[in-house]
C-alpha cells in the first residue's frame, strides 16, 4: 500500500523592521537612565542590542606633552575597554550584547560603524538645557545629521527618567513631499511590527488673515487644501499598503504634531529627514524643535 505523506506548509514571517540596535554609551547619568528604555524597545522589536563607546585620545592633551603618544593611546583603551565592560553589565549581558570600542570624533565613528555594521536603528538621550546651544554642538546632533539610519532620540533623559516604552500608539508626520511615501512606509510597518495604533498627521499652515473681509476666502482655501492633503494622503497609504488613522489641522506645524502626540499619549512621533546630508543637513531647525518640545521619544528616518 502507498503511504502518503501529510504535506507541510512552511511557515515564513516578514522581514521585521528593525532587528539590530546601536546604543551609544559615554557612561553619563542620561546614559544609565536610557537602560530600561532600550531594553524594553529591543524586547518589543525583538531586536539585537550593540552597545558602542568611542574615547577621545586628546582630551588627555596634557599626557601627550610629557609621554609617548602610544603609551597614552594603549593606556587610555584599556581605561575605556574596562568601563565598557562594566557598564550595564546586569541590563545587556556581555555574552548576549556585543560591545564595541572606538576612538576619535564620536559622532563620525558612531555613523560609520552604523553604516558598514547595518544597523537598523540607533537609541540615544538628548540633553537638557537650552536646545539649540546644547544640542546642535553635541555627539547627538551630528549623529542625527550624519546618519543614515533612524534615530530614536527620548525626553532629556538627564533631568527625567525616559517613561516606559509600550508602542500602543504611534503618529507620524507627513508633508506630502517627495520623500513621503519612504517615510510612511517605514513608519507603517515599524507600527505593524510592534502592533501599534498609527495615526498620520499633517499640518497645513495657517496664513495669519486678519481682514474680515478676507474670513470667508481664508476659510474655502483652508477647506479646499484640507480636501487636497486628504486625497494624497490617500494615495501615499495605498502605495504604502498603510490603513492609518488621518489627521489633519491648521496651525504651526511643531505644536499641532507635539499637542497630537500629547493627545494620542503617543509612544514614538515619527519624522523625516532628507535621505541626503547635503550642505545644509538633514535636519533643519523645524526638527530639532519638534525633537525638543515633543512629549514623547522622536524616531527620525
Amino acid at each position: 500500500m502507498m503511504k502518503i505523506q501529510a504535506s507541510t506548509t512552511l511557515r515564513i514571517e516578514p522581514m521585521r523592521t528593525i532587528q539590530n540596535i546601536l546604543f551609544p554609551v559615554d557612561f553619563s547619568p542620561s546614559c544609565a537612565a536610557m537602560a530600561a528604555f532600550v531594553k524594553r524597545g529591543a524586547s518589543i522589536f525583538r531586536a539585537r542590542v550593540t552597545l558602542v563607546h568611542v574615547f577621545d585620545l586628546y582630551s588627555h592633551a596634557v599626557q601627550l606633552y610629557v609621554r609617548p603618544p602610544s603609551e597614552v593611546a594603549e593606556e587610555q583603551e584599556i581605561l575605556a575597554r574596562q568601563k565598557l565592560d562594566s557598564f550595564l553589565k546586569s541590563e545587556f549581558p556581555v555574552g548576549e550584547c556585543p560591545r564595541i570600542l572606538l576612538s576619535d570624533d564620536a559622532a563620525t565613528q558612531i555613523a560609520q560603524l552604523a553604516r558598514t555594521n547595518g544597523f537598523d536603528l540607533i537609541i540615544m538621550p538628548t540633553h537638557a538645557g537650552v536646545f539649540r546651544r546644547t544640542l546642535l554642538g553635541s555627539t547627538t546632533a551630528k549623529v542625527l545629521n550624519d546618519t543614515d539610519c533612524p534615530v530614536l532620540t527620548t525626553q532629556h533623559a538627564e533631568t527625567i527618567s525616559p517613561r516606559q516604552l509600550e508602542h500602543r500608539e504611534w503618529v507620524c508626520a507627513i508633508d506630502l513631499n517627495a520623500d513621503s511615501e519612504r517615510v510612511l512606509r517605514f513608519a507603517s510597518q515599524a507600527a505593524k511590527d510592534v502592533h501599534a495604533n498609527l495615526t498620520l498627521v499633517h499640518v497645513i499652515l495657517a496664513s495669519g488673515a486678519e481682514l474680515l473681509v478676507q474670513l470667508d476666502l481664508e476659510e474655502r482655501l483652508q477647506s479646499a487644501k484640507r480636501e487636497a492633503a486628504r486625497r494624497r494622503i490617500e494615495e501615499l497609504q495605498s502605495s504604502a499598503g498603510s490603513s492609518a488613522r488621518v489627521s489633519i489641522g491648521i496651525g504651526a506645524i511643531k505644536d499641532m504634531l507635539t499637542e497630537e502626540a500629547r493627545r494620542l499619549r503617543a509612544d514614538v512621533l515619527v519624522i523625516g529627514r532628507s535621505p541626503h546630508s547635503g550642505v545644509s543637513g538633514r535636519l533643519r531647525d523645524l526638527s530639532y524643535a519638534v525633537v525638543r518640545d515633543s512629549p514623547c521619544p522622536v524616531l527620525s528616518v
